[in-house]
């Protein structure tokens, strides 16, 4: 469709990519500030999840499509035949594998957020939902990092 061209342009798919997943780590910084700060506003944490998931399935989307329509043509056999082909071999594989996780982990996360107070105190949850939200805000950031190695090794050849 001539409406969505504009998605040819590497740097808008890259871009996208990259603001969605900041969008997602944001939000389940937010979901863990929620729970720290003692208060549960179930409303706040429910919307943080919420826009936490649509945000790495957007990422997912537009990194997917990056990836099937430029990586795999044009940037991967760059990086093989480069000074660091282990950018794909170790840090896209790693990448894309861990990228699996997020989003069941965000839906736990969400799953947390509409526990009734009495049973998620009854259960002392806190501590759990802090340590998961913290997690998915860590794999964010990780996976961040390996997406910053895989652009370096494409541009360093």
């Amino acid at each position: 469709m001539e409406i969505f061209s504009f998605l040819t342009y590497k740097p808008v798919l890259i871009g996208l990519h990259l603001a969605f997943a900041i969008v997602g780590i944001d939000a389940f910084l937010w979901y863990l500030g929620e729970m720290a700060s003692g208060g549960r506003k179930r409303a706040r944490l429910k919307w943080a999840s919420i826009i936490g998931i649509i945000s790495f399935a957007l990422s997912w989307m537009a990194g997917g499509y990056y990836y099937v329509v430029t990586y795999g043509k044009l940037v991967k056999p760059i990086i093989l035949k480069g000074t660091a082909p282990w950018a794909h071999a170790v840090a896209m594989e790693a990448k894309e594998h861990i990228f699996l996780f997020i989003i069941p982990l965000a839906i736990t996360a969400l799953i947390l957020a509409f526990i009734n107070e009495e049973e998620f105190n009854k259960n002392n949850l806190r501590r759990a939902a802090m340590i998961l939200a913290g997690l998915i805000a860590a794999l964010g950031l990780a996976i961040g990092a390996m997406g910053f190695i895989i652009s370096a090794a494409a541009r360093w050849g």
